[in-house]
C-alpha cells in the first residue's frame, strides 16, 4: 500500500477503508511512514473529515497499535475523566483526589500540553521530583494502593495516537472532530477504564468554539465509547474565560492546592464537583449526582481531597510537602500587572489569545522540542461581569524574561473587552451528553 496513495484520496473526500487506516494507524506506531507524510494526512482529514465509521475505526486501530492496560485486578469500576482542554483547566488536579478521598479507584492516563490549552502531564512535572513515567505494574499498582494515578502514555500504549498528537500540535490540525474523537477516545479504552466521563469545552477558549461544534464532538465520542460498550457520558462546560483563575504549570498546581485546602473555589471548584460526582456515580459510589457532590464537598470539607493529592504526589515520587507550603514550588523571578486601559465592564475574552499569552512567557510548546518555563504564566484579577477602573489590573504576568513584558501587556489588553455595560454571564454547563441523547441546559 502507498501512503501517498491514502493521502491522495483523502485529500479528494473519500472514504479510507479499514485496511488503509490500519496501514497508516501501524505506520505511525512503528516509526515507518515520515513525520511529512503523517503531516499531510492529517491535514487533509481536517479539511474533509472523518465518516463515524471511518473515525470509530481510527480508534479502534490506534487502541490496538500498542498494549491493553488490564485494570481487573484493582477491583471494582475504575472511572477515568478527559478533558478536551482549555486556559486555566486544572480540574484533574482537584477532582482526581476528590474522588479518590470519596473511595472511588482513579487511574488517568493524561496527556501534555496542546496548542494554547495547558496539559495535565505538564502540571504534575512542576512539582520538583515528581514523575509522570510509570510502568503499567506500578500504575495499577499505585490505583489498588492510595485509589489514583496520573501518569502519561507508556511507550506501548497507543503509539499511533502518540505520534499523531505530537504532531497535530505543531501542524495547525489540532480542532478537528475525528482526531480529536479518536485520539481522546482510543487512550480511554486502551488505558482500561471501567467508566469514562468527559468534559468537552465550548467557547472563546476551547478546541471546538460553538455549541453545536462541541455538542458534535461529545456525541461523537460518547458514540465511540458506547461502540466499544462502555459507559460513557460527556458535560459540555463553558471556556469563554479561563476556568481557573491561574494559567501556567506552577501556577495552576498552587490553584489546586488552594482550592482542595479551602482557601479558593470559583468555577474551578463548581465544574470540578460537577464533573467528579458523575465520577462516583459512574464507579458505584454515590447514588446520585446530587449525592455524589455531597460526598465531595465533604471529603474537600475534611482535607482528605488535599491529603489524598499528597498521597499521590509522593507516591510518583514528588515532594508532597508542596501540600503544606506552594513557596516548594517553581517561581518566577517578575511579576507585572497588566493594567485595564479603560473603566467599564468585563465584557469578553479571547480566552484563546490568553492561553497563547501564557505560552509566550514559556508555559507552552509552540514546536514539540520546546522545553517548557513550570514556573511562568500569568493571574487572572477580573472575571466576566467585573467592574474595573482605568489602571485597575485585568491580569498578572509571572515571567523570567522581563523583554516579554510589554508584548504580553497588549496581548492581554486586546484580549479582554471593556463595555459600558455589565454583560450576562456564561453559563458553567451548557449540555450533558448520553448515549440516550443531548440534555441541553
Amino acid at each position: 500500500m502507498n501512503m501517498v496513495d491514502v493521502i491522495l484520496k483523502k485529500k479528494e473526500g473519500k472514504a479510507l477503508t479499514a485496511e488503509e487506516i490500519h496501514f497508516f494507524a501501524q505506520g505511525a506506531a512503528d516509526g515507518s511512514i515520515p513525520d511529512y507524510q503523517l503531516s499531510a494526512l492529517l491535514m487533509a482529514i481536517c479539511l474533509r473529515g472523518m465518516s463515524a465509521e471511518e473515525t470509530a475505526c481510527l480508534t479502534m486501530e490506534m487502541m490496538h497499535s500498542g498494549g491493553v492496560v488490564d485494570l481487573s485486578a484493582i477491583g471494582g469500576v475504575c472511572v477515568d475523566k478527559h478533558s478536551t482542554g482549555g486556559v486555566g483547566d486544572t480540574t484533574t488536579l482537584v477532582l482526581v483526589p476528590l474522588a479518590a478521598a470519596c473511595g472511588a479507584k482513579v487511574a488517568k492516563i493524561s496527556g501534555r500540553g496542546l496548542g494554547h490549552t495547558g496539559g495535565t502531564l505538564d502540571k504534575l512535572e512542576s512539582i520538583p521530583g515528581c514523575s509522570v513515567d510509570e510502568t503499567q505494574e506500578r500504575f495499577i499498582e499505585q490505583v489498588q494502593r492510595i485509589g489514583c494515578a496520573v501518569i502519561g502514555q507508556t511507550h506501548d500504549l497507543c503509539p499511533a495516537d502518540k505520534a499523531l498528537y505530537a504532531l497535530r500540535d505543531v501542524t495547525g490540525t489540532v480542532g478537528c472532530v475525528p482526531l480529536i474523537a479518536s485520539s481522546i477516545v482510543s487512550k480511554k479504552l486502551a488505558s482500561g477504564a471501567g467508566a469514562i466521563v468527559l468534559d468537552v469545552k465550548t467557547g472563546s477558549g476551547a478546541l471546538m468554539q460553538t455549541l453545536d461544534e462541541s455538542i458534535a464532538l461529545a456525541q461523537a465520542m460518547v458514540d465511540i465509547g458506547t461502540q466499544a460498550g462502555k459507559p460513557i457520558l460527556a458535560l459540555v462546560t463553558g471556556m469563554d474565560q479561563p476556568l481557573g483563575t491561574h494559567v501556567g504549570n506552577a501556577l495552576e498546581v498552587k490553584e489546586a492546592i488552594d482550592i482542595l485546602a479551602g482557601r479558593a473555589g470559583g468555577d474551578l471548584l463548581a465544574v470540578s464537583l460537577e464533573l467528579g460526582s458523575r465520577m462516583l456515580v459512574a464507579a458505584g459510589v454515590a447514588g446520585d449526582v446530587e449525592d455524589g457532590k455531597a460526598r465531595m464537598k465533604q471529603a474537600l470539607a475534611s482535607g482528605a481531597g488535599l491529603a489524598k493529592l499528597r498521597e499521590m504526589i509522593e507516591a510518583q515520587g514528588g515532594d508532597g510537602r508542596v501540600c503544606e507550603d506552594t513557596d516548594y514550588l517553581p517561581h518566577a523571578a517578575y511579576k507585572i500587572a497588566v493594567p485595564a486601559p479603560r473603566a467599564g465592564y468585563i465584557a469578553r475574552m479571547d480566552t484563546t489569545a490568553i492561553g497563547y499569552c501564557a505560552q509566550d512567557l514559556g508555559a507552552g510548546r509552540k514546536k514539540k522540542t520546546d522545553v517548557i518555563d513550570p514556573a511562568v504564566g500569568l493571574i487572572m484579577d477580573v472575571r466576566i461581569g467585573d467592574a474595573v477602573k482605568a489602571g485597575d489590573p485585568l491580569a498578572t504576568l509571572y515571567l523570567n524574561r522581563p523583554e516579554l513584558a510589554d508584548g504580553a501587556i497588549a496581548r492581554m489588553q486586546a484580549a479582554i473587552t471593556i463595555a459600558d455595560e455589565r454583560p450576562e454571564l456564561p453559563p458553567l454547563v451548557y449540555a450533558a451528553v448520553s448515549p440516550e441523547g443531548v440534555t441541553r441546559g
